[in-house]
């Protein structure tokens, strides 16, 4: 199908050259187009190139090949949006015969390969199958200044960060740092001394980064730090950290947070987690990397939820979270092994063998917790630093850990696979 294309060359064209492609025949988003320029007798270039004999430069050939790379970049929304193309670099460029009034330039461009800010494209032009022209075309993305919606109130003293998006209604306070390519939706609102990554998105009626909802709060000067590509969905509240809690609430990257979830003051979250809807962090809580809390969950404070475990749905947690197990329940419970979970986190199987092997000592022996540590510590097969990180989570819990396990009845029905 053939598509009008000169309004989408408007956003990066709005200087000469003119746009010199028409139209789009094919596009596969960030990965191949095919485009198409009429080579019309009354195109300016023709008249001077050359009287009597009007031929086609062949450095506009290579600029409608980059007009027909930057049409395919930037149709990848998810990759590059609010971004512009520079042309950084042309290479083996050639030119297999004439452009005259009258051809039908069909130009087919692919990404070869890219990075944040440069890309590879192949370009080939044709007429009438005919190869014309072909290059290597180096395209440099560029960040757009950012787009701030009219209804948007963004206080001065903001920092707005490259190619980041404000949308309707929301709000940004005055002490907020925004990183590049940010997404803000409509009628969030972002105050108090936060600093939010680069590629973090906000979606509608988020609340982040304003006063601790604790009453020994008095109005000090705290802060809310977020890392890079995290999610936060609708209704999502982050307070700021309180003076007494040290005055941080920290999050790390890459983390998803679902509609509704509330982190408390001075919270600290890892890497690569996921919060289901509604799930809750009491004050000074810290979630380690790969953590997943499920839905309508809540972690009490000053709890601790281990590395890569597993919360389950609805479930309280009021001593620290084993890392790598699942607890489940009110009160939660330990269900053992979170197996699954590890194997889709790419955990190698000797390595989740030797966790079984340690979680047996744990929770099906007769032996207490500092007995079961002991017999851990001696086994020489068990000399993996995952195991080695589960013994010291143990040995620096202050609320003690969860090693509670359900009734017969109940464990029965939750198998370890």
């Amino acid at each position: 199908m053939l598509l009008d294309a000169t309004e989408r060359l408007d956003r990066h064209c709005y200087r000469y050259p003119a746009p010199l492609v028409d139209g789009i025949l094919e596009s596969t988003p960030g990965e191949r187009l095919l485009a198409v320029k009429n080579v019309t007798v009354n195109e300016e270039f023709f008249q001077g190139h050359f009287p009597g004999t009007p031929l086609m430069p062949g450095v506009l050939t290579i600029e409608a090949m980059a007009q027909a790379a930057s049409l395919l970049l930037l149709d990848d929304d998810t990759q590059l949006s609010g971004r512009r193309t520079v042309l950084r670099g042309v290479r083996n460029a050639r030119f297999r015969r004439q452009v005259v009034p009258g051809d039908r330039l069909v130009l087919d461009v692919a990404v070869r390969r890219r990075r944040r800010q440069l890309a590879a494209v192949t370009a080939v032009a044709r007429v009438e199958d005919q190869v014309v022209a072909e290059a290597e075309l180096l395209v440099g993305l560029l960040l757009d200044e950012p787009r701030i919606d009219s209804t948007a109130h963004v206080a001065p003293g903001a920092e707005i960060g490259e190619g980041s998006v404000i949308g309707p209604n929301a709000v940004i306070g005055p002490h907020v740092k925004l990183g590049r390519e940010c997404r803000i939706g409509a009628s969030a609102v972002i105050d108090g001394w936060t600093e939010i990554g680069d590629e973090t998105q906000v979606f509608p009626s988020a609340s982040i980064g304003l006063i601790p909802q604790d009453t020994k709060f008095k109005g000090e000067r705290t802060t809310l730090v977020i890392g890079r590509r995290n999610v936060f969905r609708e209704f999502v509240t982050v307070n700021r950290g309180t003076k007494v809690g040290g005055g941080l609430t920290r999050i790390g990257d890459d983390n998803l947070f679902m509609a509704y979830v509330h982190v408390a003051h001075d919270c600290t979250v890892g890497n690569k987690t996921i919060f289901g809807p509604g799930a809750t962090l009491g004050g000074h809580v810290a979630v380690e990397d790969q953590a997943n809390i499920g839905a309508f969950s809540g972690v009490h404070q000053f709890c601790r939820v281990g590395r890569q475990a597993f919360i389950g749905g609805y479930s309280v947690v009021t001593l620290d979270a084993m890392p790598y197990a699942r607890s489940v329940g009110n009160r939660a419970r330990i269900y053992g092994l979170n197996t699954i979970g590890l194997k889709r986190q790419g955990m190698p199987p000797e390595t989740i063998a030797d966790l079984k092997r340690a979680f047996r000592y744990l929770l099906r022996s007769k032996l207490n917790t500092t007995q079961a540590i002991r017999q851990i510590e001696q086994d020489e097969t068990l000399r993996c630093r995952e195991v080695d990180y589960l013994v010291e989570f143990i040995r620096s819990s202050r609320r003690g850990v969860n090693l509670r396990r359900p009734p017969k009845r109940l464990e029965a029905m939750v198998s370890d696979e």
